[in-house]
C-alpha cells in the first residue's frame, strides 16, 4: 500500500450544525464541499476530516487530534462553548474528550511522550 492521505469520516444528522461545531474546534471552516451531503477539511498533507449526512459515506466513529497543548485547546474551546472532559493520563499522552453533536467522540491528545512499541 502506498498510502497518500487518510480522512476521518463522521456521520452527522445536521450538516450545518456539525460544520459550525467542527469549525469552532478546528478554528476555521471547511476547505471543500464535494457534494451537498459533505464538507471536508484538509488538516495536513497526510490527512483530513470529512463530515457527511450520507450513511453510505460515513459511519459513527471517533477521531483523535494530536495537539501541542491540551490545556491551551481546552481554554480556546471553552471560549467557543465546547467543554472538554477531564484530562485522562494515558500511557503515552494526556487525553481530553468531548462528544460532537451527533455523539461521535473527539479526543485531543498530546504528542506521545515516548515511541510506541512496534507492532
Amino acid at each position: 500500500m502506498n498510502l497518500q492521505k487518510i480522512y476521518t469520516a463522521l456521520l452527522t444528522a445536521d450538516l450545518a450544525a456539525a460544520e459550525d461545531w467542527y469549525s469552532k474546534v478546528l478554528g476555521r471552516g471547511p476547505d471543500y464541499r464535494p457534494m451537498d451531503t459533505m464538507v471536508q477539511w484538509e488538516l495536513s498533507e497526510q490527512g483530513g476530516l470529512v463530515l457527511s449526512t450520507d450513511n453510505e459515506i460515513a459511519g459513527r466513529g471517533m477521531m483523535f487530534l494530536v495537539v501541542g497543548d491540551v490545556a491551551a485547546e481546552r481554554y480556546r474551546l471553552q471560549g467557543q462553548g465546547i467543554v472538554l472532559g477531564d484530562d485522562i493520563e494515558g500511557d503515552y499522552s494526556t487525553l481530553a474528550q468531548v462528544p460532537d453533536p451527533d455523539g461521535n467522540l473527539l479526543t485531543l491528545a498530546t504528542p506521545p511522550s515516548r515511541p510506541y512499541p512496534p507492532a
